[in-house]
């Protein structure tokens, strides 16, 4: 039995570029999260993959395009002001092709490992960032917040990597 469309989750994406000891960001320059810094992705749009998606997104927010993708996560988020979860796929890219370039929604910026700025991201970030920067581990996780920004509960996991996330939405 299907889900009613209103418990289903939104799919989005998130893209983490790295160079082996840095990790490139961007500052949020409006929307949701606007302030704060993060990977680049968004939503999933219908009759695209996942990877699909999080490529076009790369490439909208960050003017590059990852010469490969392997997927390395996917988070759970629930927030109590807004009524639908969220299911983000978390993808890893340590190469790319071009310039990251600033565009009307985001700021690129690399950070050193030990410089990432958490205290400018989102409160989870500090969680699962370690497993994806360490380079090996895949993980799953699920984080519950208020008032959007508060967090209040989490659980994170590593588990096996599995890079075969490529299905459609409807």
């Amino acid at each position: 039995m299907a889900l009613p469309d209103c418990l289903q989750p939104k799919l989005f994406t998130l893209v983490l570029v790295t160079d082996g000891r840095r990790v490139l960001l961007g500052k949020k320059k409006r929307g949701f999260g606007e302030g704060y810094f993060n990977g680049f992705g968004g939503k999933v749009e219908a009759g695209e993959t996942i990877r699909d998606a999080a490529s076009r997104e790369l490439l909208e927010e960050a003017g590059i395009a990852a010469d490969s993708l392997t997927h390395r996560g996917t988070l759970t988020f629930l927030f109590d002001d807004r009524p639908q979860p969220w299911e983000v796929h978390v993808f890893h890219s340590d190469s790319y092709t071009g310039m990251p370039t600033e565009s009307e929604e985001m700021a690129p910026q690399w950070f050193d490992y030990d410089s990432i700025p958490y205290q400018q991201m989102w409160a989870d970030d500090v969680f699962w960032y370690p497993l994806l920067l360490k380079g090996s581990a895949c993980f799953r996780g699920t984080f519950h917040f208020v008032n959007t920004h508060t967090l209040v509960k989490r659980d994170l996991s590593e588990v096996p990597c599995l890079d075969g996330v490529d299905y459609k939405l409807c």
